[in-house]
């Protein structure tokens, strides 16, 4: 148990389900219940492929071809980028992304599990165990489609303008956490000699 304590916790801050919330929101705004459920089930069911394909191979990959893990998060920053551009630039379309993709990309990855879960889940694999990081890795997943269920609660709160204008903010936001990604992927290549 404590083992499983200590790899869900920074998980949890890795996957980080409330802060994806307003951005998955805005990306399935104006969508139907069951087309939602659709999408949230593809993302954890992408998101917990990816996981645990990557706590399994992740580390062979790398160093196979060669990746290092800023090469990782300055490729999901530049996808992040683009999807947050691309929302910003056509305020008229609502989907830019289309509802048949959108839960393996963005939501399943990078947004749920990306560079940040895959690079803790190798590191906490080393500390806690391969069991404890599987667990808690399906644990965050799970949680995360959850909060997802949850949020038409916020779209009826919201409301139409509402959900718009938090559309736009969460795009801001969007392109800020892919320089970010971009900028920390940049530090560990310059970083690493």
């Amino acid at each position: 148990m404590k083992n499983f304590l200590l790899a869900f916790v920074p998980i949890f801050v890795a996957v980080d389900a409330l802060g994806v919330l307003p951005i998955f929101c805005s990306l399935t705004q104006g969508l139907k219940k069951i087309e939602r459920a659709r999408i949230i089930a593809q993302s954890v069911f992408t998101a917990l492929c990816l996981a645990v394909a990557f706590i399994f191979l992740g580390k062979a990959t790398f160093k196979f071809l060669g990746i290092t893990v800023g090469d990782f998060m300055i490729a999901g920053g530049v996808i992040l980028f683009c999807i947050a551009i691309v929302d910003i630039m056509n305020p008229q379309k609502h989907h830019q992304i289309s509802a048949q993709s959108l839960g393996a990309v963005p939501l399943g990855t990078p947004l749920i599990v990306g560079p940040a879960v895959l690079t803790t889940s190798l590191i906490i694999m080393d500390q806690c165990g391969i069991f404890a990081t599987l667990v808690s890795v399906f644990v965050n997943v799970l949680l995360a489609g959850f909060i997802f269920l949850l949020s038409g609660v916020l779209i009826k709160i919201l409301g139409e303008a509402g959900a718009r204008a938090i559309s736009k903010v969460t795009s801001l936001f969007l392109a800020a956490i892919a320089v970010m990604m971009i900028r920390k992927g940049l530090m560990l290549i310059l970083l690493i000699p």
